[in-house]
């Protein structure tokens, strides 16, 4: 049955790259406290705290996050309270609602969508470095 697999190798995929990792805070989830990810996350439930990721952040219609969001790139269907700093393309789907400032190498808004805040748009917020440091900042702010 397993004859012709002999002498064959599988890859296999290394574990070492977390950035491929995708984690999922489904709806009816409550987490307080900071969050941080090399790899995408996904926030369908409700978030009191900080999240970092050096990936993309997906917040779902039904996710709230009461807290600041630094990241790579991100699409918002649900809520953010919060300063958003996301270093490449920030989308905004029509049923956002975002309250607070956002920093964002670009920005997408669907009709529909809300945001009060300030808005700081271009290449300055572009590198992954300064993403590094508006977590610094933000923890030495919280600490």
């Amino acid at each position: 049955m397993f004859d012709n697999l002999k002498g064959k190798t599988t890859p296999v995929k290394s574990s070492e790259n977390p950035s491929g990792s995708i984690n999922i805070i489904a709806a009816g989830t409550s987490i307080e406290g900071e969050i941080k990810s090399n790899g995408d996350l996904r926030i369908d439930g409700n978030i009191n705290g900080s999240v970092f990721s050096k990936a993309k952040v997906v917040i779902g219609a039904t996710g709230v996050v009461e807290g600041d969001i630094v990241c790579q790139n991100a699409d918002v269907s649900g809520t953010i309270k919060g300063t958003s700093t996301v270093t490449e393309m920030l989308f905004l789907k029509s049923t956002a609602k975002i309250n607070g400032d956002i920093n964002t190498g670009k920005l997408v808004v669907e009709v529909g969508a809300s945001f009060t805040g300030n808005c700081n748009m271009g290449p300055m917020v572009k590198d992954i470095k300064n993403v590094e440091r508006a977590e610094t900042k933000l923890q030495e702010k919280t600490a």
